[in-house]
């Protein structure tokens, strides 16, 4: 008997990867099964056949092997599948296995549809080949009997896995097999073809060969070089899957990927659009609608009459856009490659029109995506914007991001229409969406770079100076808010007053602090919450006070007069109110420590603290986050805080136990940063600012804050934000003499100390 495969050289064999590997591990899979097969004896009236992916020839190493014994009720069929059976199972390998009559596996197939599917593609491994070739026409010939009901189920299935999955083209971690353009999608193309061969264009049976086989190949290499059965391309994984594969870097590996998976989607659509109307066909009268311009809208589909001003009319693929997200019809694919082949470029400036109706187009918010996709699918885009053909599938590898860069914006723009009725300027908020982050695609810092990509863009669209210089600002300060507002400390009047001298304009400020948002909601679930939502809104209101105050500070709520008579009065307090921890208690070095390693225990997050010192009390008033304890057991996180306030509780003993029991899982190879320690003295008249970059892990807070404790800094406020793995941590201190923290070696010892904290294992 030939070598176990999972044993065998060709998994081993370096010189083998993608698609090639996949074809030279389905023949050693054949050859082995086929001795396997020749051991049994007498094999008259009983066949081995390779079914579902395995019977098309895409076998990964991560693959079910997909089998089925086909038997003409022969009375030894039992045992002969035993003998086949065991030796796959000692092999460890995937079985997905049946013993079936041909009539038994046609009635099966008849109601289902993954037994059906799968039967399209079977293939003799050894046996009677009488069998598979009875069962291969027959079910080939029910399949196309049965090409309604069939086909009803897989467009059904198809729309509910997209939906679920997301997209490969545009995702950071996509399921090669399962998201929209993956591997799925093409095999459903394949079943729709087999059962009416109407639906499918030669052109498009050929354009799926190259993009089939670019992201097969990167699933074979995932599962070679992971050993995991998961089609999942995590981020850790994309430079080992690169390297395999022989591309230059994983940025190379995802765009391509994305540009396969883009076409696999393009020509899904328009077969399951082709479904869509003939399925209803039969319960249509038809209905034809002129749109003007020659646009004309006929079942659900944008046409152009013949006659159209294609080589005349620049701005008409901005109406086929527009027309065609607004009354939400598909756009017929000959009218994308007529537009393509012969439509003028724009003039420079722009005419009015054409400038409204790409606004127009942008403000029906998420419906723009699909059509602003189909012109970019034939290069139309990037002719009326050719500034957005660098950032065309441009991959955005850190855990911060989920999307393309080109996704990305339109996302954003989509986000930015959904609350456009907040601003005076709805049309500079869309199109900021659209351009924040265009400098992606190009050398340097892309906030500087994207400044002069949009004021050139801008003025091309016949914008007015002054309204150039919005949206120039939009691209310059697009990160600025979420920035200040997550680490620095908006009670200071300095942070106020930098972003008032930054901003200038309160017209400018609100649109910013829409576009914060809509940026925002399009870059991660991670990068919006509530607790952002108000740091950035409170941020705007002070600033908007100070620009249109001339210059004064909204002033400061903390403590509370309240609050600050009970701390004189001596109370002592630890007091959790849903999201916000209160403690009253003496003041002495290492306070928010000892609290911060008590909330680590259970999980809880410091997100954001006010520190107050009055006379030998101390104040801290504390926004959390996270762990079960806040809803669970807070009584308990709060008589721990008291314990550890009092020395009664072994914090770090405890953490390094909580930290062996729960080791901190890196989920990413993305790092913002290495660790640093940044000393800041400029960014605040009172204060020295520390910046903290580092890995995330348990206890991590209480560690820093100890060292400083160690080094009697005093923290009088605290900002703490996790993107991705990292934490960027901001802390405003002053030194034993309640001075800012200048002496050289004494930065030089805060650097070393907070460096090994992080360092360290609790």
């Amino acid at each position: 008997m030939n070598a176990i495969p999972a044993t065998s050289a060709v998994l081993a064999d370096s010189s083998l990867v993608g698609t090639g590997l996949s074809r030279a591990y389905t023949a050693e899979i054949d050859a082995w099964l086929q001795d396997v097969v020749g051991g049994v004896g007498e094999m008259e009236g009983v066949a081995l056949a390779a079914v579902g992916g395995y019977g098309r020839g895409d076998l990964s190493m991560g693959s079910d092997l997909d089998l089925l014994l086909i038997h003409n009720d022969s009375g030894h069929v039992a045992e002969v599948a035993e003998r086949i059976w065991y030796p796959i199972w000692d092999t460890g390998m995937k079985l997905g296995h049946a013993v079936r009559t041909v009539d038994e596996a046609l009635d099966l197939a008849s109601s289902d549809l993954d037994t059906a599917t799968s039967l399209l593609d079977i293939r003799l491994i050894g046996g009677d080949p009488r069998l598979v070739d009875e069962l291969a026409t027959k079910s080939r010939a029910q399949w196309h009997d049965n090409a309604d009901r069939m086909l009803t189920l897989i467009a059904e299935g198809t729309k509910q896995r997209h939906a679920e999955s997301g997209e490969v083209a545009f995702l950071l971690e996509p399921d090669l097999k399962l998201s929209r353009g993956g591997l799925r999608d093409v095999h459903a193309l394949h079943w729709i073809d087999l059962a009416d061969d109407g639906l499918m264009e030669e052109s498009e049976r050929q354009g799926l060969v190259g993009p089939h086989d670019t992201i097969l190949s990167a699933r074979v290499e995932l599962h070679r070089s992971t050993g995991r059965h998961s089609n999942v391309l995590l981020l850790q994984d994309q430079d080992d899957v690169a390297a395999a594969l022989g591309y230059g870097d994983a940025d190379d590996l995802m765009a391509d990927i994305s540009q396969a998976a883009r076409t696999v989607a393009w020509i899904t659509d328009a077969v399951l659009h082709r479904m869509h109307l003939r399925s209803n066909r039969r319960r249509w009268r038809s209905k034809v609608r002129e749109m003007g311009h020659g646009i004309r809208i006929v079942d659900e589909t944008l046409h152009l009459v013949e006659d159209a001003p294609v080589a005349t009319d620049p701005v008409l693929p901005l109406r086929v856009a527009h027309i065609a997200a607004r009354e939400d019809v598909f756009i017929e694919r000959s009218v994308l490659d007529r537009l393509a082949d012969n439509s003028p470029h724009l003039p420079d400036p722009w005419p009015d029109e054409a400038r409204e109706v790409l606004v127009d187009l942008l403000l029906l918010g998420y419906e723009s995506i699909r059509t602003l996709e189909a012109l970019d699918q034939v290069d139309l885009l990037s002719r009326l914007l050719p500034e957005w053909a660098p950032n065309r599938s441009r991959p955005q590898r850190n855990a911060y991001h989920r999307y393309t860069v080109d996704r990305h914006l339109m996302e954003a723009a989509a986000e930015a229409a959904s609350i456009a009725d907040r601003v005076e300027r709805p049309d500079l908020l869309v199109l900021g969406g659209l351009f924040h982050d265009i400098g992606k695609g190009y050398p340097g810092d892309h906030s500087e770079v994207g400044v002069d990509l949009v004021r050139r863009i801008a003025q091309r669209m016949g914008y007015p100076p002054s309204d150039v210089e919005v949206l120039a600002a939009l691209v310059r300060h697009h990160l600025l808010l979420p920035d200040v507002a997550s680490r620095r400390d908006l009670e200071d009047e300095d942070t106020i007053r930098f972003v008032a001298e930054e901003i200038e304009s309160v017209t400018t400020l609100e649109l910013l602090g829409a576009l914060t948002e809509a940026d925002s909601i399009a870059t991660s679930q991670s990068a919006w919450n509530g607790w952002k939502a108000e740091l950035v809104r409170d941020l705007v209101t002070r600033t908007s006070h100070y620009l249109q105050s001339g210059g004064n500070v909204v002033p400061s709520a903390f403590p509370s007069p309240e609050v600050l008579d009970r701390l004189i009065a001596g109370e002592e307090n630890v007091e959790l109110r849903g999201h916000e921890l209160t403690v009253m208690t003496e003041d002495r070095r290492g306070t928010f420590s000892r609290v911060a390693g008590a909330l680590a225990l259970h999980g809880v997050d410091i997100l954001e603290a006010q520190l107050h010192t009055e006379g030998t009390r101390a104040l801290e008033v504390l926004r959390v986050g996270g762990g079960i304890g806040l809803d669970e057991r807070p009584k308990q996180v709060e008589e721990d805080v008291r314990r550890a306030l009092r020395g009664r509780l072994a914090v770090r003993a405890r953490l390094i136990q909580r930290a062996r029991n729960y080791r901190y899982q890196k989920v990413t190879t993305a790092r913002l940063s290495d660790p640093q320690v940044i000393i800041d003295n400029e960014l605040s008249s009172t204060y020295t600012v520390l910046e903290v970059r580092g890995p995330d892990s348990i206890g991590l807070l209480y560690r820093i804050t100890r060292a400083m404790a160690d080094l009697d800094l005093d923290i009088f406020s605290a900002k703490v934000q996790t993107l991705g793995d990292d934490v960027v941590d901001s802390f405003y201190v002053l030194d034993p003499n309640g001075e800012k923290v200048v002496e050289d070696s004494y930065q030089r010892e805060i650097e070393l100390a907070i460096l090994t904290a992080i360092a360290a294992d609790a």
